[in-house]
């Protein structure tokens, strides 16, 4: 791996920072996930935001059917530890995943408190595409009017099944899970839960 786990992931870092204050922002990381160079069973981009975020500070929640394989390189990279999706700081959903598994996630996931509403969780999900074309509307905070993105998750065209659960976790703000989307080509999307989602309603 030809990644600089020092200068390589705060350029990273900051890429993603400026993605989650300006919902709707696509960030290309492909310069630098390309140097992961592992043959994995999730995209490169994946194991560069895994390099980023987490620490031995943090736990992580693996959904895949290749768990274990991903488990163990993620904890060999950064030493953060696994835990279940109810206690995970990160919770990774990689594209063999179905919208089923994604959805649950998000019923589980922690959603803070209000003396501590930082302490939830975060999402990253493995997208097939994502850009700017019409399908979700975005507004809010860092958003001037509105923005508009689609994004295809768990290898289909999402049905939107997971902007409904999205919608009922962040509904207590500033309670919520925010969500990091990367697709095949290393573009991520970064949606804070401040950040309301519609569907984009065609006349």
């Amino acid at each position: 791996m030809k990644l600089d786990l020092v200068h390589d992931t705060q350029l990273a870092y900051r890429k993603l920072m400026d993605s989650m204050s300006r919902p709707g922002l696509i960030s290309e990381l492909g310069e630098l996930a390309g140097k992961v160079g592992l043959k994995l069973n999730c995209f490169d981009a994946t194991v560069l935001l895994a390099a980023v975020l987490l620490d031995t500070e943090v736990t992580f929640k693996i959904i895949s059917e290749k768990e274990e394989e991903i488990v163990r390189l993620f904890n060999q990279l950064t030493y953060a530890k696994a835990a279940e999706t109810a206690a995970a700081d990160f919770i990774f959903v990689l594209n063999d995943a179905n919208s089923f598994q994604l959805e649950e996630a998000i019923r589980k996931a922690k959603a803070g408190d209000l003396i501590h509403p930082h302490a939830s969780a975060t999402f990253i999900v493995e997208a097939e595409q994502i850009t700017n074309d019409n399908g979700l509307v975005l507004s809010g905070p860092g958003i001037e009017d509105t923005h508009h993105v689609q994004v295809s998750t768990c290898g289909s065209e999402s049905r939107g099944s997971w902007l409904d659960e999205r919608a009922l976790r962040n509904i207590e703000y500033p309670l919520g899970v925010d969500m990091i989307f990367v697709d095949r080509d290393s573009r991520t999307l970064c949606l804070p839960r401040t950040t309301q989602i519609s569907k984009k309603v065609n006349n």
